[in-house]
């Protein structure tokens, strides 16, 4: 069984004027670029409260780094008062969307993710060994890639929704 420890949890919040489809494709677009990441839709579900809509949405991105190391990065979304609204933005008219974001990053470093080292207690003995005395530097450097990679993404999807925010706009009746 591998050894999985979370080394970056963290969230940003908005509230505010985005458009929902963008910046759930500006997420999924940013983490595709990372070479070799995995990305899974675990979960993608909605419910209707009036004209509003709530969402959670739950990515699990994998990146296997060496045969003994992979990064797993979970990504929550959880969208609440999603509404449809028009705004004139520089004279025209576009829709877009009204409500609360919430993105939620946790990250972890996954270790003997294969399951190499749980057949025997000898083998698990070695394995703290390996880790502790042989490879405790690759494993800081493997955790700062990570962190870094998981705070860079949470940087841009905030950066993302003050710019739409920030945009100057006129909110029409809806």
């Amino acid at each position: 069984m591998s050894e999985e420890e979370i080394i970056f949890s963290s969230k940003i919040k908005n509230t505010g004027i985005f458009s929902f489809k963008d910046f759930y494709q500006f997420c999924y677009d940013w983490l595709s670029e990372e070479p070799a990441l995995n990305i899974i839709e675990n979960k993608y579900s909605e419910k209707l409260i009036g004209t509003d809509k709530n969402m959670d949405i739950k990515w699990t991105c994998t990146k296997k780094v060496t045969d003994y190391f992979k990064y797993k990065v979970v990504v929550k979304f959880k969208i609440v008062g999603l509404s449809n609204i028009e705004i004139i933005q520089d004279g025209a008219k576009f829709k877009t969307n009204k409500g609360g974001v919430e993105v939620n990053v946790k990250s972890s470093l996954v270790r003997d993710y294969l399951g190499r080292f749980e057949a025997t207690a000898y083998k698990k003995f070695l394995r703290g060994i390996y880790e502790k005395w042989i490879i405790p530097s690759r494993i800081e450097q493997f955790e700062s890639e990570l962190i870094n990679l998981s705070d860079l993404f949470l940087g841009q999807a905030k950066a993302y929704l003050d710019l739409e925010g920030k945009s100057r706009h006129e909110i029409l009746a809806s």
